[in-house]
């Protein structure tokens, strides 16, 4: 048992500075894998089994796509990028899953994904200067439900139930799961996410490997499964401000600044990245993090960023755009720099 507990141990990975004294730690898991699965690099417990959270929509938009069903509505590549991301509620994304919802013959009363604040600071700062409440397309996770709608229909089962387990569009979604991960469907561990669907269980290895596989599918896949692979790549990287923001928001900044890099954030300190094929990844590359203790603001973003400069996936020009997320000021209330946040490891390659 002691043994069991020691081989799940998370690694320290960013450090609170004040003055002279480290007083804070975030620890956590963090593992790349290339396109055959095999670990490329590693820190923590790369077995560790967490949920995908957020970080699983670019995978649940697949069956979307490779069923015919983003076709059959005429979804554009902008729609399939909302659909795969966590957006801000701004104007832009609220539009296009209206646009999506429009095209299915439904309102946004189908849609089951609850109600929330903005994660776009104006566009929340303009919902109380209004003294308006909050609408359900500016939910994150609005063009998620709209394509899972979508793929509710287009497999015949029924709208009203297209968030149950059972649902068709559901249980196509978890068979993808399984065969990007490599995880037989048995075996995943099903929870509900906070939009009310359902939510994955894997490996962080498996998740790494969902990525690289979601760049570059394995010849093995069937041809409706690597088109779609490639069509959803294909958008995130057009249209990154669907899949984030169009400010503040790092899977979109990351994925401006890096070229052939797809990033998804998932909740809870998850973040998963996919590394298209190049000369030194010539299979691609899956890079899958978690947080110990769910930190998402200050020591997640940290350790994205030092963890793709270690793998060199990022360059000068890269890390240069991306310097505000890599490394944080810890200022008094006068306003006085007194310390700082900071990546403190080194990954096992």
């Amino acid at each position: 048992m002691e043994n069991a507990r020691n081989a799940l141990t998370p690694a320290p990975l960013v450090e609170v500075k004040r003055g002279p004294i480290t007083e804070s730690r975030h620890h956590g898991h963090v593992v790349a894998v290339d396109g055959d699965g095999r670990i490329v690099a590693q820190l923590g417990a790369p077995e560790i089994v967490t949920y995908l959270r957020s970080s699983a929509k670019p995978l649940q938009a697949v069956p979307l796509v490779s069923t015919g069903a983003a076709d059959r509505f005429n979804f554009t590549p902008q729609e399939i990028a909302v659909a795969c991301g966590s957006h801000s509620g701004e104007p832009l994304h609220e539009e296009t899953v209206a646009a999506m919802l429009a095209k299915t013959g439904l309102g946004a009363g189908a849609l089951k994904c609850g109600v929330h604040e903005p994660f776009g600071k104006e566009a929340a700062l303009e919902l109380r200067r209004r003294d308006e409440k909050p609408r359900v397309l500016q939910n994150n996770c609005s063009g998620k439900h709209t394509g899972m709608l979508a793929l509710a229909l287009h497999l015949g089962g029924a709208p009203e139930t297209y968030d149950q387990p059972d649902n068709p569009a559901q249980l196509a979604i978890a068979k993808t799961v399984a065969q990007f991960s490599g995880v037989p469907f048995e075996e995943i561990a099903v929870g509900v996410d906070g939009c009310g669907v359902p939510v994955f269980g894997v490996p962080l290895r498996a998740m790494a490997l969902m990525y690289a596989r979601l760049v570059a599918p394995p010849d093995g896949f069937d041809p409706q499964t690597r088109d779609a692979s490639a069509r959803i790549v294909a958008a995130m990287r057009a249209h990154p401000e669907l899949v984030g923001g169009t400010r503040e928001r790092l899977d979109t900044e990351l994925m401006r600044a890096a070229g052939g890099v797809i990033s998804k954030v998932g909740a809870e300190g998850v973040y998963t990245v996919g590394v298209q094929p190049s000369a030194r990844w010539p299979r691609g590359l899956g890079l899958a993090l978690k947080i110990e203790d769910g930190e998402d603001r200050r020591a997640r973003p940290t350790v994205v960023i030092e963890s793709l400069r270690q793998l060199g996936v990022l360059d000068d020009a890269a890390l240069e755009r991306l310097a505000r997320y890599a490394r944080f000021v810890v200022r008094n209330h006068r306003g006085d720099e007194v310390g700082e946040v900071r990546a403190s490891f080194e990954l096992k390659q």
